[in-house]
């Protein structure tokens, strides 16, 4: 597999984004399916998330007691780099807590999105780490499920991520920008952020959204 251009600016673009105007400028590209399933919910409010997609493949668990406890999970943790966010296959129980949240913030890690639950969910609250998730579970993940690889193509909450792909997530939802349209959602998104910023002032001053979307073509 071909690896992905990986530029920290286009993160930091990323995260001055919102999902909303990124998923309509999927759609305008044809990319239909990139929002993911709206089971997957931030830890809290204020959390946001934005960088390069590491992905994590959880299989339901052969032994209760492996012989290697969390060989896969571990690695995949230890293999973060800045500017990634982990995002991990659906699993039943809680993959996450706040000692991977810990290990991930010191690796620059900017967030997960995990198809599943997660549990530590206060602690990993007041750290500040951005999770996204699908409900709290406290059963640890070990002989319950296991890490077969990481970052290969996956599914999460039904959209197909790949390793390198963007991923930003906010309070309305998780999106998957395919690394080969990075650059031209990134600039698409910003140019439709500044026409909605005048098509605000304009529907505050009083235009009738017909007037407006004739002018502007945004709503």
């Amino acid at each position: 597999m071909t690896t992905p251009p990986r530029a920290l600016e286009w993160v930091d673009r990323l995260a001055k984004l919102y999902t909303p105007v990124v998923a309509d400028v999927l759609d305008k590209l044809g990319y239909r399916n990139q929002c993911m399933n709206p089971r997957v919910r931030p830890l809290g409010p204020e959390a946001k998330a934005a960088g390069f997609a590491l992905t994590v493949q959880t299989v339901p668990a052969r032994d209760v007691a492996p012989p290697h406890p969390y060989a896969g999970e571990l690695a995949a943790v230890d293999s973060l780099q800045n500017g990634d966010v982990l995002v991990v296959s659906e699993s039943a129980c809680s993959f996450w807590g706040e000692l991977l949240s810990t290990a991930a913030t010191y690796r620059g890690c900017r967030g997960v999105v995990l198809d599943g639950p997660t549990r530590d969910s206060l602690a990993i609250k007041e750290m500040g780490f951005p999770v996204f998730h699908v409900g709290f579970h406290p059963a640890d993940s070990l002989g319950r499920l296991d890490v077969v690889t990481h970052n290969v193509p996956i599914s999460c909450a039904d959209v197909l991520v790949y390793p390198g792909d963007l991923i930003l997530a906010d309070h309305d939802g998780i999106v998957v920008i395919p690394s080969s349209a990075a650059e031209e959602t990134l600039r698409l998104a910003e140019e439709k952020v500044s026409g909605e910023n005048l098509v605000r002032k304009e529907l505050a001053g009083g235009m009738t959204t017909t007037e407006a979307f004739k002018k502007f073509g945004i709503l």
